[in-house]
């Protein structure tokens, strides 16, 4: 039963009314109304939850640390060393290997720590391998529009080769069935900030494919099973499902990717240094096993192989998937129940499990006073709705949050819109 702000209306003033003729106090059956909301005159009040979050950090980027985090639990041996000591060596290949490992990354893939976070990956990898065939750019928030305007912008690939644009408003996806398989495919994963997500398996994309797909993961890798299959080129950062910290990339090449780094040179179109994966024409496989193009923060790469444990000590991939998964379900479960609050995402098979925007009977305006509030109360931090999207709520689900902390904070959105509702 979803209780709405009407219904609770109605029962209020049929209350009111009956106090009124005994003038006597009269407590509405329980089954008639949740313990959530009390009586104030004819307009229903929403009680204030006992309860708050044990975390009320809830942001999309950078994201929540693992439960138990402490930088005490950082190996720091390598701190004040060269990246590139032997020792420095050893700790960006476990890096790169525990990633393999526990991602499931096939083992004739490639995967290389890189600058600027997903931003650098992504840019990298169209930089390199785009203009050899045409290209489909799908997107349906802000970070596939962008990528769309890169390539058309600063790559001018039109002048070169035909780019058709897939496009869908917030809240859809485009129909991806529409792309190529002769062509590139661009596209994001999980689109973090209109809380959608490609159906699981990305069966759009073609077994027998020609082109090469290049997908955008960071808000999905490690919350969502990712079907290497399908993917030649993916890139994500650290601080989004683990917790990590900013300003590094993650890039997984497949080899028919490799193939074309090593096929295919852009006409007039310089690289700047970090971005150059081949040298006289060969991958530089050094960028793979720990040689970075640049000097890398090695406390950010300890307390990504910190993630990394703490990943795998909750079961892998299947344990990471699990804890997102549940921490959607109570959000759903809650939704349900209230008509005032509902997903962005119109079909439930592409709700993001991570970036879960949420839209609210309320006026954008009304919406950031409810973020202030939640704030201010120490119950939510950080929840605004991405700028670019429609008027929303963006509450982070990824693994790292503990599954009570969201039941936790459900009780907290409907006092927060009663009280702002109300004023």
């Amino acid at each position: 039963m979803r209780f709405n702000a009407a219904t609770a209306t109605r029962a209020a003033f049929a209350v009111n009314k009956a106090v009124l003729r005994s003038n006597a106090a009269v407590t509405p059956p329980a089954a008639l109304l949740p313990a959530a909301y009390r009586f104030g005159g004819l307009r229903m009040m929403s009680d204030r939850p006992a309860a708050k979050p044990a975390n009320i950090q809830f942001s999309s980027g950078p994201c929540k640390k693992r439960p138990g985090y402490s930088l005490a639990n950082l190996d720091t041996e390598i701190l004040g060393r060269s990246h590139r000591s032997k020792l420095g060596k050893q700790r960006l290949a476990l890096a790169i290997d525990e990633t393999r490992r526990i991602l499931a990354v096939p083992d004739d893939y490639l995967i290389g720590i890189v600058p600027a976070s997903d931003t650098g990956a992504y840019e990298m990898a169209m930089w390199n391998v785009l203009g050899a065939r045409d290209v489909d750019v799908c997107h349906w928030e802000s970070f596939g529009k962008g990528w769309f305007a890169d390539a058309i912008s600063h790559l001018k690939l039109r002048d070169a080769v035909a780019v058709n644009e897939h496009t869908a408003g917030y809240g859809d996806l485009p129909d991806l069935t529409k792309t190529g398989k002769d062509n590139d495919i661009c596209f994001t994963f999980n689109g973090t900030t209109s809380g959608v997500r490609v159906p699981d398996g990305a069966d759009f994309i073609s077994d027998d494919r020609t082109g090469l797909t290049l997908c955008d993961a960071t808000s999905a890798c490690f919350a969502m099973n990712m079907p290497w299959d399908k993917l030649d080129i993916t890139t994500y950062s650290w601080q989004k499902v683990l917790g990590g910290e900013g300003a590094h990339g993650v890039l997984i090449l497949s080899p028919r990717a490799v193939e074309r780094l090593e096929s295919y040179t852009p006409e007039n179109r310089p690289l700047p240094k970090i971005f150059r994966l081949t040298k006289k024409g060969k991958i530089d496989a050094g960028i793979f096993k720990g040689a970075t193009i640049n000097t890398p923060s090695m406390i950010c790469v300890e307390d990504y192989i910190d993630a990394l444990q703490w990943a795998d000590s909750v079961g892998g991939v299947a344990g990471l998937v699990k804890r997102s998964e549940d921490n959607l379900a109570v959000v759903a479960d809650y939704v349900a129940q209230n008509d005032w609050i509902d997903f962005l995402a119109k079909d439930p098979a592409n709700r993001s499990s991570t970036s879960v925007c949420l839209t609210l009977d309320l006026t954008a305006d009304e919406i950031k006073a409810l973020v202030a509030l939640l704030d201010k109360e120490e119950v939510a931090l950080d929840i605004g709705g991405y700028r670019d999207a429609p008027p929303s709520i963006r509450i982070w689900c990824g693994s790292t949050v503990e599954k009570e902390d969201v039941e936790a904070l459900m009780p907290w959105l409907g006092w927060a819109y009663e009280e702002v509702k109300g004023k």
